[in-house]
């Protein structure tokens, strides 16, 4: 259980004022609350309950965002990428369940990196992917979902090369991150996880500091160019990375 009366002010404090600074990022990406907020959260609550606690609240952001913006979702495209994110879930617990996925990570971080890098550098002008692409994006965003919870920089990838509306690219990110986190809140759900009021408490107590976030990501947003938004993304892609080779390397 989750012990909150060892948490004094000051510690409660840094936990909302870095979880803010999460969701302001998520509020512009939709996603890569976890690059900022997990390691400051490790500090202060046991570390099985920061990935429900995360669920829970990234899935309220998603529902927040959605709620406000959701028209201008590309639906097509989700249509494409939400059964495929499904499958490659399912084959990501079975990878899980029966192989030693470490070497993934590594592989996934190396390859994050090389993206953002080459994108950040100019080499040539963005170019778009064609829908097939879906496919192998779809797929692994889903196992590295399943494994890691951190597929969210392969879906925006995708995303980034197909549509050029920068806020209907934010918005169908969080909505397949909504869809995504609510599997994981399901399962938790069922699992017993959030018969622990105290983590339940935590997230009420800390769900201010997340719209305040996400608000103003959403008004950054709107004031950002195209080209802005994605130097944006492609350097939380990079730093996305580089937390996945440092947990290669520091497991």
């Amino acid at each position: 259980m989750l012990d909150l009366t060892g948490m004094g002010l000051t510690s409660y404090l840094v936990i909302f004022i870095t979880l803010t600074c999460g969701y302001v990022i998520f509020g512009i990406a939709g996603f890569g609350t976890a690059l900022i907020v997990s390691p400051v959260l490790a500090l202060y609550v046991p570390v099985p309950k920061i990935v429900p606690l995360l669920a829970l609240l990234d899935f309220c952001a998603a529902v927040v965002n959605v709620g406000r913006d959701g028209r201008k979702a590309n639906w097509r495209e989700l249509r494409r990428l939400l059964p495929l994110m499904v499958i490659g879930s399912l084959a990501g617990a079975a990878i899980l369940l029966h192989a030693h996925p470490a070497i993934l990570l590594l592989a996934l971080g190396v390859f994050a990196i090389g993206y953002a890098l080459y994108s950040l550098s100019g080499v040539k002008p963005q170019h778009q992917f064609t829908p097939r692409a879906a496919v192998p994006f779809g797929l692994i965003g889903g196992v590295f979902s399943a494994l890691f919870g951190s597929g969210g920089f392969v879906y925006i990838i995708y995303l980034s090369g197909r549509i050029q509306d920068k806020t209907s690219v934010r918005l169908t990110q969080t909505t397949l991150i909504g869809f995504s986190t609510l599997t994981r809140v399901v399962l938790f759900a069922l699992a017993g996880v959030y018969l622990d009021t105290s983590l339940l408490w935590l997230a009420l107590l800390l769900a201010p500091g997340m719209i305040a976030g996400i608000t103003l990501g959403r008004r950054i947003t709107l004031n950002m160019s195209r080209e802005q938004f994605l130097k944006v993304i492609n350097l939380v892609v990079l730093a996305s990375g580089v937390m996945l080779v440092g947990r290669y390397f520091m497991a």
